[in-house]
């Protein structure tokens, strides 16, 4: 199917050319080298250090085998250009927890069922629906997500001799409270150095890999004057010089049961950052991508980190837009990415076991001001009410309870936000009585198939539906009856404005045919559009309130109305137009 051909194919398909492989041999090889300290940098951030001792495993290697693995897989098979996969700092929070809590086994289980759930959303093609994922629920949790990070990295910046950091966000600050008299003075001046740096180098010469750049430096500066600082060697060993042998890590069918939440979030996450650098990216370069393509490939993605060792991935939106800004104009610029992150493990391993953990502690506080989006939070705090409650919850459960609760709550808040507004559009309105009161001049006035232009004989009510009819608009129609002061013989329903009707829906019109034949009114639909009908066809609905009692047009009731209570039907009027799609159909 193409709608799951990989971009890399596609390409290729249009034509490769020497030129187009030159642009993408240094974007590639630049985009590696800004990818080869963060790649390390996420790696140790999010495996606890008593985590990495007990299973025997190297954080910042794992970071490097991630970036890898899933940067070739994402650039082979995704549904974008141009993206660049890999470790980021969005899972750095729910890993570190997973990690903490149930060990690098549990850490790799999750990220398995995540890639594949992320696989089976791509197949049941789920990629358009997470545009639907309200603006403040992201921002509330990426920003709560940069203060996390910004915390996980004082006691590296600033050197505090702890055995071991809480993962709670007050246990750490009070952790951090009382060691702090254990600075150290020496690893402060590298680590604010190296930010310095950072910040310089973007200012000034946002051309250059940033990050290469502090890296250099630091180190430089750590091994020249032989300061006493923790560098990866220090406290991690040395970095391994080739990937690990593919392997599944072990499989307990009561800890996948445990983990469903987390790897739930793992997937989502993955899925919208995923998309979300795709979509810029495509912004940037005036392209489309697969959505569909792109989360099977991230899935796939995240399948092969775990089986070389590594942790979750997703897209890198800042890698990305630097592949871009670099001349990256097709996949084979993240593969070239992935090959030179492994050449870079071949060849120049003992080199990265010299970086000193301040210099990567500042770049991380770098990637957390990033992703912060200050501007975009105080924005946001100008909006509704109601959006600023559903910003500040998400962003408050993700710092002080978990990320896991942060993006289901969030999510359950924005969704009953969306249904309470829908309901206030949404309404049951009493057409007839309005005509009597003399209201029709209003909107309706110049409304060709207003009824107030047609003769509604006595013992006639005709009501009308505007918008969806879901369940919160369904407790309107329950009482509708019940507030009339004597029931009519005819009760028209006006169905034109309403697209689409869900279970609640048709529940309460089932509930209001009923109570209409309690009464012994006689219910007729009018403007019934395709949807509704084909809701009503299929629950049988149709043949309770009668197919003789369904119109497409007010006309045709009022007719049927007249017929039953054994009046003599009138002509259409000229000036009638066509009400729904149905009727044009035919």
């Amino acid at each position: 199917m193409s709608r799951f051909l990989p971009k890399s194919i596609v390409c290729f398909r249009e034509g490769y050319t020497l030129r187009g492989l030159r642009h993408d041999l240094f974007a590639g090889v630049t985009v590696g080298i800004i990818a080869l300290p963060l790649a390390m940098a996420f790696g140790i951030a999010s495996i606890p250090e008593s985590v990495a001792q007990q299973a025997g495993v190297s954080p910042p290697a794992m970071g490097l085998y991630t970036a890898v693995v899933a940067g070739l897989l994402i650039s082979l098979l995704g549904g974008s250009r141009v993206q660049i996969g890999g470790p980021t700092g969005a899972f750095i929070v729910i890993v570190y927890g997973i990690a903490a809590k149930h060990g690098y086994t549990g850490l790799a289980t999750a990220t398995l069922m995540a890639g594949v759930i992320v696989i089976i959303m791509g197949v049941a093609r789920f990629g358009a629906m997470i545009k639907f994922i309200p603006y403040p629920v992201t921002t509330g949790f990426t920003s709560g997500i940069a203060i996390i990070i910004f915390s996980s990295q004082i006691k590296d910046f600033f050197g505090l001799k702890m055995d071991s950091v809480p993962a709670a966000f007050m246990e750490k600050w009070r952790a951090y409270a009382e060691h702090a008299a254990t600075w150290n003075p020496t690893t402060l001046v590298v680590g604010a150095g190296s930010l310095a740096v950072l910040i310089l180098v973007r200012r000034f010469a946002p051309r250059l890999p940033w990050g290469i750049v502090a890296v250099v430096i630091g180190s430089a500066v750590v091994a020249f004057f032989h300061l006493p600082v923790e560098t990866i060697g220090t406290r991690f060993g040395d970095i391994p010089r080739t990937l690990p042998a593919p392997h599944l890590p072990p499989f307990s069918l009561e800890m996948a049961r445990d983990l469903i939440p987390e790897a739930t979030t793992i997937a989502i996450l993955a899925a919208i950052e995923s998309l979300l650098s795709a979509v810029v990216a495509d912004g940037m370069i005036g392209g489309r991508h697969k959505a569909d393509c792109e989360l099977v490939a991230q899935g796939l993605a995240n399948v092969g980190s775990v089986l070389f060792g590594g942790i979750p991935a997703t897209g890198a939106i800042a890698r990305t837009a630097a592949n871009i800004k670099s001349g990256g104009r097709t996949p084979v610029a993240g593969v070239v990415h992935a090959l030179t992150l492994l050449l870079v493990m071949v060849f120049f391993a003992p080199l990265a076991s010299a970086i000193p953990l301040a210099t990567l502690a500042a770049m991380l506080i770098m990637v957390a001001w990033n992703m912060s989006e200050i501007d975009h939070f105080r924005y946001l705090l100008k909006a509704p009410k109601s959006d600023v409650a559903v910003l500040l919850t998400t962003f408050g459960l993700t710092v002080f309870t978990d990320l896991t609760i942060a993006v289901g709550v969030g999510m359950v808040l924005a969704s009953m936000l969306f249904m309470k507004r829908m309901a206030e559009v949404s309404n049951v309105s009493a057409i007839t009585r309005e005509f009597a009161n003399g209201e029709e001049e209003l909107a309706e006035s110049k409304d060709p198939n207003a009824v107030y232009r047609r003769h509604v004989p006595p013992g006639v009510e005709v009501y009308e539906i505007n918008g969806p009819f879901f369940f919160g608009v369904a407790d309107r129609l329950k009482d509708t009856l019940r507030g009339l002061d004597k029931p009519p013989k005819v009760f028209i329903l006006r169905m034109r404005r309403v697209p689409a009707i869900d279970a609640t829906g048709l529940h309460a019109l089932e509930e209001f045919h009923k109570k209409c034949l309690h009464q012994g009114t006689k219910l007729l639909l009018a403007g019934v559009h395709a949807q509704p009908l084909n809701a009503f066809i299929n629950i049988g609905f149709d043949k309770v309130v009668g197919v003789e009692n369904l119109f497409e047009n007010i006309d045709n009731a009022l007719n049927r109305a007249k017929t039953i209570l054994g009046l003599p039907p009138e002509p259409r009027p000229s000036d009638a137009v066509i009400e729904v799609a149905r009727e044009r159909a035919r």
